[in-house]
């Protein structure tokens, strides 16, 4: 984003007030950035940081949807990278709202967007709401009741190991055999003495 545009600016003022605990200040910034927005593009940027800041779940929901139109309106390179987080954003307020199954279809879509990410910090931070919100808005199997007996037992070395490769899991093929490999490693150690084990060393 250019920093030199004016609605880019006051939302990094509005952030930086946000930072500061000055809610009202950082609302204002981003109604303003609204305000003057000129085109889609602007109006995409300043809807996503108005959503944060919004009363009830609804709320939230409409100025998360609206940035997506908005996003969908400009179309080109200038908005690729914003869709995994656009879709996470939506996959939140969704959630809040009580609704897992529209959640749960943002997240997967979030998902398919992440390689347009570039590297670094923020994507590593997306790619952990993507997958923290795949994880609960789907029904919880065997392996959450593993690793919750896991956590109860304080099994350090087995959870150091299956971690990983769980709180990254956005569903692919190759992060789901990461994972695999993972539980057929803490099987083959030996770690938990749990007879349910041996279903994941399959």
């Amino acid at each position: 984003m250019d920093p030199d545009n004016p609605v880019v600016r006051l939302c990094v003022q509005g952030m930086a007030a946000e930072a500061e605990g000055r809610a009202d200040d950082a609302r204002a910034r981003f109604r303003q950035a609204w305000d003057i927005a000129a085109d889609d593009y602007e109006k995409c940027v300043a809807a996503h940081y108005l959503a944060r800041h919004q009363p009830t779940p609804a709320e939230t929901l409409r100025w998360n949807q609206e940035c997506l139109d908005r996003a969908d309106a400009v179309g080109d390179e200038r908005v690729r990278g914003f869709y995994a987080s656009l879709h996470v954003t939506m996959g939140s307020a969704y959630r809040a709202l009580g609704d897992p199954t529209a959640a749960h279809r943002h997240f997967v879509r979030a998902a398919a967007h992440i390689g347009d990410v570039p590297a670094g910090a923020y994507a590593d931070w997306t790619r952990f709401g993507i997958a923290d919100g795949l994880r609960t808005t789907r029904r919880n199997g065997p392996l959450a009741a593993l690793l919750e007996r896991l956590c109860a037992r304080g099994e350090l070395r087995a959870l150091g190991v299956i971690l990983p490769p769980y709180l990254g899991d956005l569903g692919t093929e190759e992060e789901r055999e990461r994972l695999i490999t993972a539980l057929r490693m803490v099987h083959a150690a030996r770690w938990p003495r749990m007879t349910n084990n041996r279903r994941w060393a399959r």
